[in-house]
């Protein structure tokens, strides 16, 4: 029923500048929306009631609070396309209630278990995509990344000399990080190992940049390989740097450290000296790993 609006909508938002994970959750999203729709036998667009919204936000099996505020984004957006091309009167989508997310404490490792897994990765170095592999839990761990920003990174974001990466994160931002002494010395080796000037700076088997998969299958060996039980993933990495680094370089250089673009959805930080920024990198636990 919808595909022909859907496809409107994903080139529409494409051109208007949306990230490849943002366009493909959009996409998961109405797909089931538009099978809601034909099992509910709606056939046409102006026929959509609020109430079909609510009970399709609600649908299939207990959703997660999660899953329900990315299915009403997803509709926010739709039926704002909707209106701006007159398939609608309104957005009715403007009007659904996100539900509120309960605060938790965030999970991280601790410097002895962290320690623990980097031992894993620099014992494996000299195995195929080992000294990849070791680069990205150091990253990790020192500086929090994003995986979205990891893959993204190339071969010309990183400045040896000056001891610089280039990090592209949400919503198009750029700015710049240090790099700890250690992981530039590193980068010396997987620079000459992969022979590259330009292009993506991680590479899987095939050559191509490494994909999120890459990464689960890394944490998910290492976990195996350590008998841990809970599971690793990237987020946990973040959450572990963020709360290393808060102990001695205070909120505002975490956040800066993080990515993040404001301070409790308010305090921007942009003026951030680059000197201090550096100087509490040195003091990051972690750098004495």
């Amino acid at each position: 029923m919808l595909e022909k609006q859907i496809k409107g909508f994903l080139d529409y938002c494409k051109v208007s500048g949306f990230r490849p994970r943002s366009l493909q959750a959009l996409s998961i999203r109405l797909y089931y929306f538009n099978k809601f729709l034909k099992t509910n036998r709606i056939s046409r667009v102006r026929s959509i009631r609020y109430l079909h919204l609510s009970s399709f936000v609600a649908d299939f099996k207990t959703p997660s609070i999660h899953v329900k505020k990315s299915r009403i984004w997803s509709l926010r957006q739709f039926f704002h396309y909707l209106k701006l091309n007159g398939l609608v009167r309104e957005n009715i989508a403007k009007d659904l209630p996100y539900p509120k997310i309960e605060k938790t404490v965030p999970k991280f490792l601790t410097i002895k278990e962290y320690n623990r897994i980097l031992h894993h990765f620099s014992d494996r170095v000299t195995a195929p995509f080992g000294l990849r592999n070791l680069i990205i839990i150091l990253i990790m761990g020192l500086t929090g990344l994003r995986t979205g920003a990891i893959i993204a990174l190339n071969v010309q974001d990183i400045d040896l000399v000056a001891g610089l990466a280039w990090v592209k994160e949400k919503g198009l931002r750029k700015r710049i990080i240090v790099l700890p002494e250690t992981i530039s010395m590193l980068f010396y080796k997987y620079l000459e190992q992969i022979g590259r000037s330009r292009g993506p700076l991680f590479l899987s088997k095939r050559g191509k940049r490494i994909s999120s998969r890459t990464l689960q299958d890394m944490f998910r060996s290492a976990a195996d390989s350590l008998s841990i039980h809970n599971r690793l993933h990237a987020h946990l990495f973040r959450h572990t740097a963020a709360t290393q680094l808060n102990r001695v370089a205070g909120t505002t250089i975490t956040q800066h450290v993080l990515g993040h673009s404001q301070r409790q959805n308010t305090c921007k930080y942009t003026h951030l000296n680059p000197d201090n920024y550096a100087t509490y990198m040195k003091k990051h636990p972690f750098m004495k790993l």
